[in-house]
């Protein structure tokens, strides 16, 4: 099983993202994971990674592509991908009304077209392309002038249909948040794999990010990720996806348990259609380390089926 993690990057230095990503390689965990927040940069920090701990992928979840006109992030993972020898997955999204309009200023204005035209314009760019492209949401032209190095896979963070069937036929699949096997199997796949074939592109990735905790505090730890993670369910796009899920709120998608339920639980996830894991562990210190070692083992402990 293809099992990473979710580096958090608040409160931290730059060495303490580059020694965490140490640790999850020492335990035997495919790739390390950043989210772009308020704090470091997700893809300069991804570079530093790379050229560090060469022994692990390195990936964004996500880049959000409203502040970043696709020439510019083109360059930058472009960039990251030659510094970590070609270990990169980009990982973008459009975000989320009160970060584009609250934060930046932007129009939040048909998300879905905006994404369309800009993975038309950033999908070219990365294969060493030239662009001349004129929509109705974006403009670009010109090519990034580099030395040829394959494109980086470049996942979508989709949950709704119009953003899964873009994902489908002009990315290479999807990251996601908060979602289960339940709304893998009914909704997420199913939606994404036939936009992909429709458009005769190979079977796409699905990335799922989740809490996952190796722990006898299950109840303590669901309180306490309902009181930090619950204003997610007021946003539209997480509250329709968990309604996929049959959930109310992200504590209850956190995957909690003895090694036997997290395992089951885990594999669920693969069963449903997923083709990674990216893990945030939750719990006590000792309860991460834990959490971290099971997973490591599980990473190099193949399914039934060979996965």
């Amino acid at each position: 099983m293809h099992i990473g993690t979710l580096i958090h990057e608040q409160g931290t230095t730059v060495n303490d993202l580059v020694q965490r990503a140490h640790h999850a390689a020492d335990t035997g965990m495919r790739s390390v994971w950043l989210g772009q927040n308020t704090g470091w940069d997700a893809l300069t920090a991804a570079a530093l990674i790379g050229r560090e701990v060469t022994t692990i992928e390195v990936g964004t979840a996500v880049v959000p592509t409203y502040p970043r006109h696709p020439l510019m992030l083109a360059g930058q993972a472009l960039t990251v991908q030659s510094a970590t020898g070609s270990r990169l997955t980009l990982g973008i999204g459009v975000s989320h009304p009160h970060i584009i309009e609250g934060q930046f200023g932007y129009s939040f204005a048909r998300p879905a077209q905006h994404l369309r035209e800009y993975l038309q314009v950033l999908m070219p760019l990365l294969r060493g392309e030239s662009v001349a492209f004129t929509g109705d949401r974006l403009r670009a032209a010109g090519r990034i002038d580099v030395a040829q190095l394959p494109p980086p896979s470049v996942l979508i963070g989709a949950l709704g249909p119009a953003m899964l069937r873009v994902a489908g036929e002009l990315a290479d699949g999807t990251v996601t948040t908060w979602i289960g096997p339940s709304a893998l199997d009914r909704h997420i796949v199913p939606v994404l794999t036939r936009a992909a074939a429709a458009a005769g592109r190979t079977a796409p990735r699905v990335v799922v990010c989740l809490f996952v905790g190796l722990t006898d505090n299950v109840d303590d730890i669901r309180t306490t990720l309902a009181h930090r993670y619950g204003a997610a369910s007021e946003i539209a796009s997480y509250r329709a996806a968990m309604e996929h899920e049959g959930v109310s709120g992200p504590e209850h998608t956190a995957i909690l348990g003895d090694e036997n339920t997290v395992e089951r639980q885990i594999r669920s996830l693969f069963d449903a259609g997923a083709t990674e894991l990216v893990a945030m562990p939750v719990g006590s210190e000792a309860e991460q380390a834990r959490t971290a070692d099971l997973l490591g083992a599980l990473t190099n402990r193949r399914r039934p089926d060979g996965r």
